[in-house]
């Protein structure tokens, strides 16, 4: 691959972000908690304070200017939502307070209406907890019994196995797009298309995966999609569900209150059309707002530069940090994104996170929402470096060097 440093200005795209420009500690910030969230250029950031600042008023409820003017916003951003990964039509996308809500969303909605006891819901051994703790409370309702697609040694789902475990029991199958704590691409379009096979709808987790690289909906022939705006340079408390038509229209709403309704009595409640129908309470308007904006810049740089880039960046760190004697790096997937995860023989990645945050060196060590990962390796914790399109080569010169202090101090 030919290197994209050449035709990605990384100056001009990191002066947009002005967390960048501050100092850790006396040191120069090197933010690589990215899978954990990314930080905001500054055109979201003056997007959330002017909606605040000029147009703050409640929407769908007022005829007053502020509200019409607060409400065209929102749902432009919801247009814009449904532009980026190429949904059919806007009402397909909820706005949501981010992943976990939209996967808690469709496991009741979808769960109540269509799970019942004896029957198997489908996940994989790389999810984390938002993917699986929802699940597990269904199937303790329901009397359903969850199944769990394995991993093998590098961090890839056995898909043989996964062939075996569907059947005319299997209700729903979801997945994560990428595994947060390996980094792992799933070949999400295949395990569609096999669970299609026999009638079974497929939610995919989205929330690594909108960040790094284009979701197309539709060509993954998916029926949800679920994924946070934190994590895609947008603001915190705000994602979006994406379901098709066809699902959203049957399932019954999760949370009863004002919008979500067309008409109330005592006796009776009719419910709202689509999007509404999903979207009870005044919701985070600002957020919506925002991460349409967030979607307005990273659309601007393309994502598909965003994922060439940020590839260079994965080989670079493998190869610089795979390099240091010690170093285990768990999760050696063909196909990755944007995530190292490693230990460091003797040390414990608590301490290693520690010693290289007061070099300004910003990781997450621990399990990451994804013990039963942990529990696979035999490892209590990792490192995760995590590169978002901000970060650079030195950056990870500086992370191997920050690894070389930690063995100095503790090895």
């Amino acid at each position: 691959m030919t290197d994209n440093l050449e035709t990605f200005d990384i100056g001009r795209v990191r002066a947009d972000f002005p967390i960048l420009r501050r100092e850790v500690y006396g040191r120069p910030l090197i933010y690589l908690d990215n899978a954990a969230t990314s930080q905001k250029p500054q055109s979201v950031i003056e997007r959330i304070e002017r909606y605040y600042r000029e147009e703050n008023a409640n929407i769908h409820r007022g005829v007053h200017y502020l509200s019409q003017l607060a409400t065209r916003e929102y749902e432009s951003a919801r247009v814009k939502i449904k532009r980026f990964i190429n949904a059919g039509d806007a009402h397909e996308i909820i706005f949501t307070r981010g992943t976990t809500e939209g996967i808690n969303l469709v496991a009741f909605s979808y769960g109540r209406k269509h799970v019942r006891e004896g029957d198997e819901v489908i996940i994989s051994a790389m999810e984390h907890h938002s993917n699986i703790v929802p699940w597990q409370m269904l199937c303790e309702y329901t009397g359903a019994k969850l199944r769990v697609i394995p991993i093998n040694d590098d961090g890839e789902l056995i898909m043989d196995e996964y062939a075996r475990m569907l059947g005319p029991r299997t209700k729903i199958v979801a997945v994560n797009h990428i595994s947060n704590a390996l980094g792992t691409v799933n070949p999400v379009k295949r395990i569609v298309e096999m669970a299609h096979s026999q009638d079974v709808p497929v939610l995919i987790d989205g929330a690594q995966a909108a960040p790094h690289l284009a979701v197309d909906v539709r060509d993954l022939d998916c029926d949800f999609y679920v994924f946070s705006g934190h994590k895609m340079c947008g603001p915190t408390g705000v994602g979006a569900l994406y379901g098709k038509t066809e699902w959203l229209n049957t399932l019954p709403p999760w949370q009863g209150g004002g919008d979500m309704i067309a008409s109330v009595d005592f006796d009776k409640t009719t419910y709202n059309a689509l999007p509404y129908k999903f979207e009870a309470g005044t919701p985070n308007i600002a957020g919506g707002i925002g991460l349409g904006a967030a979607i307005d810049y990273l659309t601007g740089i393309g994502l598909d530069r965003i994922a060439a880039y940020e590839h260079e960046l994965l080989d670079y760190a493998t190869e610089t940090i795979g390099a240091i004697n010690g170093v285990r790096i768990i999760g050696t997937a063909r196909e990755k994104a944007s995530v190292l995860s490693f230990t460091l023989a003797g040390i414990h990645p608590h301490d290693i996170g520690t010693i290289l945050d007061q070099e300004g060196i910003a990781v997450r060590a621990g399990h990451h929402c994804a013990q039963p990962v942990m529990k696979r390796f035999k490892v209590p914790a990792t490192v995760r470096a995590s590169f978002a399109f901000y970060n650079t080569k030195a950056e990870i010169d500086a992370l191997a060097e920050g690894i070389h202090r930690v063995v100095e101090v503790l090895g």
